[in-house]
């Protein structure tokens, strides 16, 4: 049984970035690919949490989504919890989680 997803504000925030970052400098294919990319990586998520690695944090995971975007959640009960998008180029000591 798939795990329900909910995105906190922060995470709908950034991803909401991403898009308009690609919108901005990149063409309606990258923004597309991303998207599908994102809700291929959140099926997995919900069919599989713990399919990704555990992050440095306790019961907070990281799944990657392209070589530059990666995704932190938290798994409870019977739902995922999306906590922020990451620019994986951007310096790790930002990076709370």
């Amino acid at each position: 049984m798939a795990l329900t997803i909910k995105w906190s504000e922060k995470a709908t925030a950034n991803f909401n970035d991403i898009l308009a970052y690609l919108n901005e400098h990149w063409t309606n294919r990258e923004v597309t690919k991303f998207i599908a990319k994102t809700n291929s990586t959140l099926t997995v998520i919900s069919y599989q949490p713990f399919a990704f690695k555990a992050s440095n944090y306790k019961h907070i995971r990281k799944a990657v989504i392209t070589k530059h975007n990666s995704i932190f959640y938290i798994v409870r009960d019977t739902e995922v919890y999306l906590l922020s998008f990451w620019d994986n180029r951007m310096d790790p000591k930002k990076n709370k989680y």
